[in-house]
């Protein structure tokens, strides 16, 4: 009998485990390594003016997605705000 209620709950664990977890998001890191894309072809040298002029590139690429998704972000609010629906 006490083999049947340890064997029972061995098989119940795995379930009541996965309970635990339900609800807690998973953190993706959405972060660019810049450092990896400026030296991908192996002879740009960190500090070099190579290097510099590509991280540079590089922010001025992300300010203008950043820019980009404000601007739609707004203009999407302001959109629903001059055209309500009604139900």
């Amino acid at each position: 009998m006490k083999t049947r209620i340890t064997f029972a709950l061995l098989l119940a664990a795995p379930l009541l485990a996965g309970c635990l977890e339900r609800g807690q998001p998973t953190m993706v890191d959405s972060t660019r390594d810049d450092d990896a894309f400026c030296q991908a072809n192996g002879t740009v040298k960190v500090g070099s003016s190579e290097y510099i002029a590509c991280r540079k590139d590089r922010d001025v690429q992300q300010a203008n997605a950043n820019a980009r998704t404000d601007r739609r972000q707004r203009n999407l609010g302001e959109y629903m705000l001059n055209n309500p629906t009604r139900p």
